[in-house]
């Protein structure tokens, strides 16, 4: 028994549906990506690592602390605008340059990062701390050194390509600031520090770590970004 031939019709409606599907997929490829994200990426970056080196100098010279503070505060709130111009532009743009998951997750990585190094600064002065020990300023380097590689990554995101050295380094560091920072807090119960000092510096050692350890997400963030569309 011969097999069903199909239909006339059907076969031209396939055909019409193939072709309809292709030039969907011929439009889509038409219609541009709004490449402004990435400039905006790496302004807030930049805002971001600006923030990070004020920190640094603050410990490094610790003078004027509240008057570097509010410049840390001024930082914060640049980087909330900018954060809410992606937010504005992901509500408004159809083609996105990558998921839009992974664009709010990039964005709020990058602003956790700011709001520890404010939150850090502010520590400093809530706490009347009279000198930063040589591991705050550590700390801090690393925060900035993190930063720096954060933003020539993100300066090199567009090709999605050749950044995992980037990474990399950041997770190097977050590793070097877990073995400083467990030392100096071991240090301040073995030299009998006054309990009122450890609880302080306990606290100054958490959010620095914790601000080491955001950069790391946000390295994070850009490898899946990177593993997605390589």
């Amino acid at each position: 028994m011969m097999g069903r031939k199909t239909p006339p019709a059907a076969d031209a409606a396939a055909c019409t549906l193939g072709a309809s599907s292709q030039r969907s997929k011929s439009v889509m490829r038409l219609i541009p990506r709004e490449e402004r994200f990435f400039d905006l990426f790496v302004e807030d970056a930049a805002n971001v690592l600006g923030a990070a080196r004020l920190l640094e100098a603050m410990l490094k010279n610790y003078d004027a602390i509240e008057r570097r503070a509010g410049e840390l505060r001024d930082a914060e709130h640049r980087g909330d605008e900018i954060s809410h111009d992606i937010g504005h532009r992901l509500e408004h743009t159809f083609i996105t340059p990558f998921d839009r998951e992974d664009i709010h997750a990039l964005i709020s990585g990058l602003d956790d990062v700011l709001d520890l190094i404010e939150e850090i600064a502010d520590t400093f002065v809530l706490y009347r701390i009279e000198a930063p020990t040589p591991t705050a300023i550590q700390q801090a380097s690393i925060v900035v050194n993190q930063c720096q590689l954060i933003h020539e990554a993100l300066t090199h995101l567009r090709g999605f390509q050749g950044l995992d050295r980037y990474w990399i380094e950041i997770h190097r560091l977050e590793n070097e600031g877990d073995q400083v920072v467990r030392g100096a807090i071991a240090s301040l119960f073995e030299n009998g520090a006054d309990p009122l000092q450890v609880i302080k510096w306990k606290e100054v050692y958490a959010l620095l770590e914790s601000a080491v350890d955001k950069c790391e997400d946000v390295a994070n963030t850009i490898e899946r970004i990177v593993v997605k569309h390589a």
